[in-house]
């Protein structure tokens, strides 16, 4: 694609960035069929390409309103446009920066602004978040059906293991998966126990940064991101094999890093090596033998609803369905597994009907095989399809862990 930036971003971070990318996309449209805003509202300003011409008409000079904010807002950043894409283009790094160009471009309403603010001042931050969290639980039996579902209910933890083994690995525990679904990384622990690893959890880190990033505010992004690089660090020169990450949208955060700070003089180097030990659960798993005569699973026959995230954010697709495979379990199948489900991290907050549509499409999908218990690889898909089913929707390495006859 041709560009003509303009004169006011052409040396910019913002315009240099934009400009490579935009220059890989050959307009041909693949990308459109593949996205889950255009399929429901049939505009082609809420599919990639749509998108990509109002991008590329901010930076060459030409209006930016409230109805190009509207058409970003509305992306999920779900990325299935990359893994359509023949060219590579590298979308969602692009509507990160049109998203942060618009937003000093175009003012929003009182509301909008403090909405955003109230959820990059609360959600990444679990010391905030819990006490938040804990009225709900307790107002939940007061509260109308629709919002009562909204609130989770408290999960059974159980006991993480001693470390003593030599082969460590770092967890990323996360902001509000921390809080409210704690269950995952507490089976995480157990099943590496298992497998000789040691999981340690390093002082300091928090936030992967996704939040605020995907918000239109990237300097608070890195302060996350150098925050977790710093606690990392000393566990690192150690000998820590890898950097966990169970949910899925944090993972593909973490993997930006040496994106992120390429060029960070102070940073450079640290940000590239995180990246290249971060790791999905799945990744490791997938390498590691899996002891299958210890294994008993139950409930057998589950529905995976693979988070976009895993599949286009981490171009993961089939590894969990493999190991859950391995470990003996039966997956129904799933009609349309690339769409979103619509969590999409803030989006269910700030997108709710469209965000609702996609839950009710992903959710009869994942139903039409009548499965036990419906599993994904993402806190915030968990919780989100919970909201509108009542078929349990888990973790999958929580139901791993209780496959194990020595639990």
């Amino acid at each position: 694609m041709q560009t003509q930036i303009s004169a006011r971003y052409r040396d910019t971070r913002q315009g240099l960035e934009a400009e490579r990318i935009l220059r890989a996309c050959v307009h041909c449209g693949f990308c459109t069929a593949t996205c889950p805003t255009y399929q429901l509202l049939g505009d082609e300003l809420d599919g990639p390409r749509g998108r990509i011409y109002l991008i590329k008409q901010m930076l060459e000079g030409g209006e930016v309103s409230e109805k190009t904010q509207t058409h970003l807002d509305r992306c999920l950043t779900c990325r299935s446009c990359e893994t359509t894409c023949p060219s590579g283009v590298q979308y969602g790094r692009l509507v990160d920066l049109g998203r942060e160009l618009v937003e000093a471009e175009v003012p929003r309403p009182a509301g909008a602004r403090l909405t955003r603010w109230l959820l990059r001042k609360i959600l990444p931050y679990p010391a905030r978040f819990a006490p938040l969290l804990t009225l709900g639980r307790l107002a939940r039996p007061l509260l109308p059906a629709a919002l009562r579902r909204k609130v989770p209910v408290a999960q059974p933890v159980g006991t993480r293991p001693a470390p003593g083994h030599a082969r460590q690995m770092l967890v990323l525990e996360g902001c509000a998966q921390s809080v409210a679904t704690p269950a995952t990384n507490a089976a995480t622990a157990r099943v590496l126990d298992r497998l000789g690893i040691t999981l340690v959890t390093p002082r300091g880190a928090g936030c992967c940064g996704a939040v605020s990033q995907h918000l239109a505010a990237p300097a608070e992004a890195l302060g996350f991101v150098r925050r977790n690089i710093d606690a990392w660090w000393p566990h690192i020169e150690a000998g820590a094999e890898a950097i966990i990450i169970t949910a899925s949208g944090c993972g593909a955060m973490v993997k930006e890093y040496g994106h992120l700070l390429k060029d960070d003089p102070d940073y450079a180097d640290k940000a590239a090596r995180v990246t290249a030990l971060a790791e999905d659960i799945a990744e490791v798993l997938r390498d590691e033998p899996l002891p299958k005569e210890r294994l008993q699973p139950r409930p057998r026959k589950i529905a995976f609803q693979s988070p976009c995230t895993l599949q286009h954010g981490q171009q993961l697709a089939g590894v969990v369905e493999g190991i859950l495979t391995r470990a003996g379990f039966t997956l129904t199948p799933v009609a349309d597994a690339h769409l979103c489900c619509g969590s999409a991290g803030t989006y269910s907050i700030l997108q709710p009907g469209l965000s609702q549509q996609l839950r009710d499409n992903k959710l009869a999908a994942l139903g039409k095989g009548a499965p036990e218990v419906i599993a994904t690889a993402n806190a915030g898909c968990q919780l989100h399809l919970a909201t509108g089913t009542d078929t349990p929707v888990r973790h999958w390495i929580e139901l791993l862990d209780e496959a194990f006859a020595d639990r």
